[in-house]
């Protein structure tokens, strides 16, 4: 069943009307791939610190192992814990270490190491980095989730499975300081074909904690002239 809770679920989170603004795998290989997802709020670096440090309230209950967000605690200095307790079912109370933090820095950055859900029983390495930089409108959000090393999971299979969980918790926090703010009109651009994409570098209100991922997706997409 954690399993299902985990990954199967995860293939609604598309049809969720408030999406973050760019998601992708980004690289994928035979023995790991990479996720990023991006968003903007309008709520200050400090608020979104802050709101981070209590994943009760923004990470997402369908991919807990107690089944409710309530039993999740974050402790944001160095080899601190990202965990969640598992209430007495007539054995004595239980625990999952989540992930374990590597940096944190206020307002800024939050990187964790953990595979999550059932990655947690292959022998992986993975890597949740979280940047936070401050915007005109507010606060500019990244996820990239890095995971290599050996499993019994297909990339091809497992890879798309969890980029939509790492969306669905990106979009946890983001409704959980007040929704994420529409895409500038950069991020929009970088959904054209290359030669009617305008340069992003210098695009108004586009935060370079983003530009980077809208460039890529730029260089990527489809040539529909032909």
């Amino acid at each position: 069943m954690a399993f299902y809770r985990y990954f199967a679920s995860a293939a609604v989170v598309g049809a969720l009307a408030l999406a973050p603004a760019h998601a992708k795998v980004i690289d994928q290989g035979e023995i790991g791939f990479t996720v990023a997802h991006t968003a903007q709020v309008a709520a200050t670096p400090a608020d979104v610190w802050k709101m981070l440090r209590m994943p009760q309230s923004w990470w997402s209950k369908e991919h807990s192992w107690s089944g409710d967000a309530a039993n999740f605690w974050l402790d944001s200095q160095a080899g601190g814990c990202f965990c969640e307790k598992l209430p007495d079912a007539g054995s004595g109370v239980g625990s999952v270490q989540h992930a374990r933090v590597l940096f944190s820095k206020p307002n800024e950055l939050l990187r964790l190491s953990g595979a999550f859900g059932p990655l947690q029983g292959e022998a992986l390495d993975a890597t949740l980095t979280i940047q936070i930089k401050e915007t005109p409108t507010g606060s500019a959000l990244r996820f990239d989730y890095v995971v290599g090393g050996y499993m019994r999971f297909k990339v091809a299979d497992i890879a798309p499975a969890v980029d939509k969980v790492i969306g669905e918790q990106l979009l946890g926090l983001a409704n959980a300081l007040g929704g994420a703010l529409p895409p500038t009109r950069g991020e929009k651009a970088a959904e054209t074909p290359k030669e009617e994409t305008p340069a992003t570098k210098d695009e108004p209100g586009l935060d370079a904690a983003v530009a980077d991922l809208v460039e890529e997706e730029a260089k990527t997409a489809p040539d529909e002239s032909r």
